[in-house]
């Protein structure tokens, strides 16, 4: 059973979090862009299979989380200490998808000595250059993002959903269990833009933290095919995290890389 509450943060804030309970090691899970933040079924049978205890959050103005315009990534280290704090929880892994890599990664890098191991699946490298944009199959919200906040909103007023970013894995992996992601997007954006707003700005803005202090061991799992954050973005983000590892998926694009869910927990644990 998921239990959910909200959470206060330092500065007033709420946080929903989420809690699958049971006295097994934790990974706290960061959700990607846009999500609930709430746990998805094949996430649960996965952990449950392996003992594990999952802990999470909606990031800041997603379901039912205190917007906080602004905020960089940096911020999730302390959003997540304090939800984690609420659970009683001192030390857990780390795993985040798409969006919320980044957000792994700086719990990572910013909370020594109560994370023990990361894990991202088609995860952002941090922005540098046009390169960045290379090979993504739309780059617009992203580039309205570098425009600034406003420029970003009336983006998302006129914004439609562009199926050239998944391929037929993708799609096909859709249909099976982890169409959960699927559905838990439409329920986020259906909430307005503002969290991946706030995403997206946090994301081609310095991030708030340098990769390479990260001490602990971090797994980089990124499909080959991914045409939403192509993996080029892999390969940065091994020249960045020195203590990182990488799983190549030749196959897979940004969805169907979920398929080495189960393993990557293995890997954690």
């Amino acid at each position: 059973m998921v239990i959910s509450r909200d959470v206060q943060a330092g500065d007033g804030r709420t946080l929903r979090a989420y809690d699958s309970e049971g006295g097994g090691p934790v990974v706290f899970w960061h959700h990607g862009t846009p999500h609930t933040g709430a746990l998805l079924a094949p996430q649960l049978a996965a952990a449950q299979e392996r003992g594990l205890r999952m802990v999470t959050y909606a990031r800041p103005a997603y379901g039912g989380s205190t917007p906080r315009p602004g905020r960089d990534v940096a911020s999730a280290a302390a959003d997540a200490a304090a939800v984690a704090d609420a659970f009683g929880v001192e030390r857990f892994a780390v795993m985040g998808a798409s969006g919320g890599s980044p957000h792994a990664l700086a719990c990572a890098a910013l909370l020594p000595g109560r994370v023990t191991a990361a894990a991202t699946f088609a995860g952002l490298a941090p922005y540098t250059d046009e390169s960045f944009f290379a090979g993504m199959a739309d780059d617009r919200a992203l580039r309205a993002a570098l425009e600034g906040r406003e420029a970003r909103l009336r983006h998302a007023e006129h914004a439609e959903f562009n199926p050239a970013v998944f391929t037929d894995a993708d799609w096909e992996t859709l249909k099976g269990p982890w169409g959960a992601l699927g559905e838990d997007a439409g329920r986020a954006a259906e909430s307005g833009p503002g969290g991946q707003v706030d995403d997206d700005i946090a994301y081609v803005s310095p991030w708030g933290f340098d990769p390479a202090s990260i001490a602990v061991p971090v797994l980089i799992v990124h499909g080959d095919q991914d045409r939403m954050v192509p993996a080029g973005h892999a390969a940065r983000l091994m020249a960045l995290v020195p203590a990182a590892t990488r799983w190549p998926r030749p196959d897979d694009g940004h969805v169907s890389v979920m398929a080495a869910y189960g393993a990557a927990l293995d890997w954690l644990a």
